[in-house]
């Protein structure tokens, strides 16, 4: 059974699977949408209900008027769960609202799994990424958007998109800049409040600097286990579904137990 809708006005979202099961919330990384969780989700849904939505300003959550930092995006989060209790799945960005959601509420998020999550916000995180030059250039947003993409999929590939397509990726721009300035000034999460199961993965193919904040947070969480995902590059939700599940996912569910691993 699949249910899709609006939740709180401006924020699109679709559940999957049998609703009697226990929930795993999918949560997107940057310039990305709920679209790019969808093989993972089609993968965990066979066994769980599986949550996934557009995060505010992006996708069918466009237009969304902010505020765009972490402490709003938990708020959705937890408003999208809707006091249900869930194993909560972040790809880049998105594991810092993931990470975020399981300090701040313990008894909801009972477990997280993320891969490949900046650390921004740290002193060593290097100035040349993608996400740092987004927020660094003094251009218009939808500018830092395009440029984001470019670095992300490769000037032909952009060019070979649909106008509408570039449009609205270039509307997402506000989004873009707001999450990733806000998370370079503001830590959104801190190690010692974390308490549930964690799993950090990263591929093999990751930069550096993505293999480097996951051991450096695995080290940092209690009890925290790092993965490396072989072969896998950071779309490794979206390109490699069956081993994320198997490497990130599955292991967390057999961290925290009865009901997920009675499925």
């Amino acid at each position: 059974m699949t249910t899709t809708g609006i939740v709180d006005a401006a924020i699109w979202c679709e559940e999957a699977g049998d609703a009697t099961r226990p929930l795993i919330a999918l949560v997107h990384g940057s310039m990305d949408r709920s679209a790019g969780m969808l093989r993972l989700s089609r993968r965990l849904d066979r066994r769980f209900r599986v949550l996934r939505y557009d995060r505010r300003g992006y996708g069918r959550s466009t237009p969304h008027a902010g505020p765009f930092d972490v402490a709003s995006q938990v708020v959705d989060l937890f408003g999208l769960i809707g006091g249900r209790q869930a194993l909560v799945v972040g790809h880049s960005f998105g594991g810092n609202i993931a990470l975020a959601a399981a300090a701040a509420r313990p008894d909801l998020v009972r477990g997280v799994a993320v891969y490949e999550t900046p650390l921004s916000w740290q002193r060593w995180w290097p100035t040349t990424t993608a996400g740092s030059q987004a927020v660094q250039a003094p251009e218009p947003a939808s500018e830092a958007a395009e440029r984001f993409m470019r670095r992300l999929v490769g000037d032909a590939k952009w060019e070979s998109l649909p106008d509408k397509t570039r449009a609205a990726r270039r509307g997402e721009g506000a989004a873009l800049v707001g999450e990733l300035s806000d998370l370079r000034l503001n830590p959104p999460w801190v190690p010692e409040d974390v308490v549930v199961p964690v799993v950090l993965g990263f591929g093999s193919r990751g930069a550096p600097h993505h293999q480097r904040a996951m051991r450096d947070a695995a080290a940092e969480i209690r009890g925290a286990t790092v993965v490396e995902l072989a072969g896998c590059g950071h779309g490794a939700p979206m390109s490699d579904a069956d081993l994320f599940a198997s490497m990130t996912v599955e292991p967390l569910i057999e961290a925290v137990g009865p009901p997920w691993s009675q499925w």
